[in-house]
């Protein structure tokens, strides 16, 4: 388990009567990779502000290192930012705006230059420190923040959404870059994301916000084959939903009539946010279903439907499945095999399922 860095408890923040930050308590870790992960509004931004010090607690304690940092401010506190602009002076050069942070430095202009190079080298833009900052791309510019960022020395590097403006494949390329730079400083990353396959692969743990508040705090995992709630489900990854009626809750078993699937018996931990007996949602995940072919045998449970719709994707095959009482289709993802022909709309087919994916949630 990894020393406590962070403490957040009871963490409140109003801006008039609108209420930004509702009872915010969580850790993180000396030299964790932690995301904040939410959808525009949710007061990622802010939560993330209130640790740098841009804004203001209403209520509540935060701690950096076991020191009460209420009354610290921004340029005291031993953490520095990211800004999703990344805030590049154009008329600048790439050392002079990495050295930009060390102008009130104590240190010899030598010295101030070689922790430059040394910044540069270690975000992979050794040799870049003369060129001009207008003439970058978006990832060497990135990387130009980071290193002014990092050449403080900080004990916690905050990144709002650092990735947001870059293309597909070079958001992904430096998602990798970024793993690799977090684990290779050993500092703790606070990384804020509207973007959950971002958090998933980036972060050792991941809290999900909505209007404030936490929504679930896990493991990348864990967040996504066991969210607590409906909304988690949703908002992490696809997930296909249920509704259905919790009929006993035994020692060690649930017992359950899906609509659509049938009676069904799961295990505790595949409802962790709970479960009382009546109405209920279960989930399940489109990669844990199957379309079997003609002739195809399983020993897994097995629900008829018609195709409705077809999504290729090259890879990757969404089949949009209707099943009899289900007012949805019924989503299932499948890896394109040469040997597996596309189903077209309208055929008939079989669904493979298993007791073991489905996940009780919370409304």
């Amino acid at each position: 388990m990894r020393e406590e860095l962070i403490t957040l408890r009871g963490i409140h923040k109003w801006y008039g009567d609108y209420h930004a930050l509702r009872e915010v308590d969580l850790t993180i870790g000396r030299g964790e990779f932690f995301s904040l992960l939410g959808p525009s509004g949710c007061g990622k931004t802010t939560l993330l502000r209130t640790i740098a010090g841009f804004e203001e607690i209403g209520e509540g304690v935060m701690l950096i290192d076991g020191k009460d940092m209420r009354r610290v401010p921004a340029n005291e506190r031993p953490t520095n930012m990211v800004f999703q602009s990344y805030a590049i002076f154009p008329h600048l050069s790439v050392a002079q705006n990495v050295a930009f942070g060390l102008r009130k430095d104590s240190r010899s202009k030598d010295e101030k230059a070689k922790a430059v190079a040394e910044a540069l080298e270690m975000v992979g833009l050794g040799g870049y420190g003369s060129r001009s900052a207008h003439a970058l791309s978006g990832g060497q510019r990135q990387r130009v923040a980071l290193a002014r960022a990092l050449i403080l020395k900080p004990k916690v590097l905050l990144l709002d959404e650092p990735l947001s403006a870059l293309d597909k494949n070079m958001r992904e390329h430096m998602q990798v870059e970024l793993i690799k730079l977090q684990r290779q400083v050993g500092i703790t990353f606070i990384l804020v994301t509207h973007d959950q396959e971002e958090a998933l692969v980036m972060s050792d743990r991941i809290a999900v916000m909505f209007e404030g508040q936490i929504g679930q705090l896990a493991d990348p995992e864990t967040l996504y084959r066991r969210p607590v709630s409906k909304r988690v489900a949703s908002f992490i990854g696809k997930m296909n939903f249920f509704s259905a009626k919790v009929l006993e809750v035994a020692e060690g078993s649930i017992q359950l009539d899906v609509v659509g699937l049938g009676a069904a018996t799961v295990p505790p931990e595949q409802a962790p946010g709970g479960c009382e007996f009546g109405e209920t949602i279960v989930g399940i995940r489109p990669e844990t279903l199957t379309i079997l072919y003609e002739g195809e045998q399983t020993d897994r449970r097995v629900v008829e439907g018609v195709v409705d719709e077809v999504v290729y994707y090259g890879d990757m095959t969404y089949y949009d499945v209707r099943i009899a009482g289900v007012e949805k289709p019924l989503t299932i993802s499948m890896k394109n095999l040469i040997s597996r022909p596309v189903l077209n709309v309208g055929e008939k087919t079989r669904v493979a399922w298993e007791e073991r994916a489905l996940v009780i949630l919370k409304d």
